[in-house]
């Protein structure tokens, strides 16, 4: 089986832009006995089954995969998709939300009521943690460049980084997730994972290439470059468009466009993609993302990480995902088929998910994490006292 790693680097030698992991992981890990199977971290490993209420995501897939580039019928069926992954839209449309609601919670339960369980499946293991940031660290704002984390989010994370490695993994350019969460001692995956770098010493070093990891879609730069052109030109008429350049990848959102114009602005995005099939259209919240067509999203990141630290084949390391966005499932699916660790969804409604657990918002988040965080400090106290009583 070729590992990520050996991916890489046949990829690197297509011109791709990596440099040496090894001198770029600087982070030291200690690694505990491995614990016996616990009942939780088998059951985290099985996909539940399709929860009621979980119909509005399948809906928008069926949509997606089965429109064709041209024509108004695939219009049409993208501004459906679109009004269905609007919350709005989903609460209004389903009287009978929130028994559904009640019976996908039994299936995703609450990380933070789960929270004992979840650390007991852990014990033995080292937990590596990886965060998505816009609706999971920051909150969903109507202008993304004004999504800033908390100051109270940032401690919490720092604090977190100090026992376990943490990622932060985003479809957001790496550059500019960086300058949100201003936390060097981080490892940052950009552009849905195809912009991987390691810790740096200090902010001064942030773009030192050699922290430079992983860098697959290097040779379709100048083809983002022209497409962003081209659709920051087309949706100028269009009121509260904004297309945002994540250097790998593109994103239009249209959180603030009147949904009276959203049909006219699926066209515009779709008649200039038309020219440009080795690039892929998705869709998230109220954003449309726009990726080359590799086999690579935020799972492939996640993998290459663990490998990049070396627990490609442990059994003893426990990978944490959180995120909200369609493009975490990646991620969630990732460890899903490893049977390590687990997802947390960030989302107060319910989805289709590969997810175990559940948060409704950053706040939960924040909890959540410094509850892992108090957890693993007692737990090092535990362990010092009965190393001194030896």
């Amino acid at each position: 089986m070729v590992s990520l790693i050996e991916e890489r680097d046949k990829m690197t030698k297509k011109n791709v832009v990596a440099s040496n992991t090894k001198s770029a992981i600087n982070m030291a890990i200690t690694v505990a006995a491995a614990a016996a199977n616990s009942s939780l971290f088998t059951m985290a490993a099985l996909k539940p089954p399709v929860a009621p209420g979980s119909f509005f995501t399948i809906l928008q897939r069926k949509l997606i995969q089965n429109l064709e580039i041209n024509g108004a019928a695939r219009v049409n069926a993208w501004v459906d998709s679109m009004r269905a992954s609007s919350p709005t839209h989903v609460k209004s449309t389903t009287p009978s939300l929130s028994e559904d609601q009640s019976s996908w919670i039994l299936r995703h339960p609450s990380a933070l009521e789960m929270f004992e369980q979840i650390t007991n499946a852990s014990k033995g293991k080292q937990i590596v943690m990886f965060l998505d940031y816009d609706g999971t660290l920051s909150p969903i704002v109507e202008d993304p460049d004004r999504a800033y984390m908390s100051d109270a989010m940032r401690t919490t994370v720092r604090k977190l980084a100090r026992y376990f490695p943490t990622a932060i993994v985003s479809g957001r350019c790496r550059d500019k997730v960086y300058s949100f969460v201003q936390l060097a001692e981080l490892y940052y995956a950009g552009s849905h994972g195809m912009d991987i770098k390691g810790p740096s010493k200090g902010p001064k070093d942030k773009n030192d290439a050699q922290s430079v990891l992983f860098q697959p879609a290097s040779e379709f730069v100048p083809m983002i470059d022209k497409v962003y052109k081209a659709l920051f030109d087309e949706t100028k008429s269009i009121p509260g468009a904004n297309v945002e350049h994540n250097k790998f990848c593109l994103s239009v959102h249209y959180r603030r466009v009147d949904e009276k114009k959203w049909s006219e602005l699926a066209q515009l995005v779709k008649s200039v993609l038309k020219e440009y099939p080795k690039l892929r259209l998705t869709q998230g919240r109220k954003v449309f993302e726009i990726r080359p067509t590799i086999k690579w999203d935020k799972g492939k990141a996640l993998e290459f990480l663990l490998e990049s630290l070396g627990y490609a084949n442990c059994i003893d390391v426990f990978p944490v995902y959180i995120g909200d966005d369609r493009t975490d499932e990646d991620a969630f699916k990732v460890l899903r088929d490893r049977g390590q660790g687990f997802g947390i969804l960030v989302s107060k409604i319910p989805k289709d998910t590969n997810a175990s657990y559940c948060l409704q918002e950053p706040s939960e988040v924040m909890n959540f994490l410094q509850r892992l965080v108090q957890w693993k400090k007692m737990s090092l106290q535990r362990q010092g006292k009965k190393l001194s009583l030896r």
